[in-house]
């Protein structure tokens, strides 16, 4: 079996992860609302993270297929944490466009390119993700 990561505990409620194939690292930290020191992403920021690279990347293979640039998109992600259990409960994605031109048919496809993210499809129903693209 080819695994996709490797990751360690190194103590102090921080972990290494190394993705296999390139060899690139990333450290988590336990957030300081969960008795860490919140130095690094924590595992649920690594959620949240994800789930805004997704979208821009699924909205840029949609964008390449229909020559549109959006090189210099940017996503913004707040998660928001519930208890009992503990776990995400709302995730704002706020996606903001360049000041590029924009026909109102490519920004139908781009937004549904967000939602057709694969991350997105994975989050349990509960997780509520409210998602704003602001074209300038």
């Amino acid at each position: 079996m080819n695994f996709t990561a490797k990751t360690t505990y190194t103590g102090g409620l921080r972990t290494t992860a190394v993705h296999l194939k390139s060899k690139t690292e990333i450290i988590t930290d336990a957030p300081v609302d969960n008795q860490g020191k919140g130095a690094s992403f924590s595992p649920t920021d690594l959620v949240a993270t994800a789930l805004g690279s997704c979208m821009l990347t699924i909205m840029g293979i949609k964008a390449r297929d229909k020559d549109i640039d959006m090189d210099g998109a940017t996503v913004e992600v707040l998660k928001t944490m519930a208890s009992n259990p503990r776990r995400i409960s709302r995730l704002d994605i706020k996606i903001t466009m360049p000041q590029k031109t924009f026909s109102d048919r490519d920004k139908k496809l781009l937004a549904l390119a967000a939602e057709a993210c694969p991350v997105g499809n994975s989050l349990h129903p509960d997780v509520e993700v409210v998602t704003d693209i602001t074209w300038l």
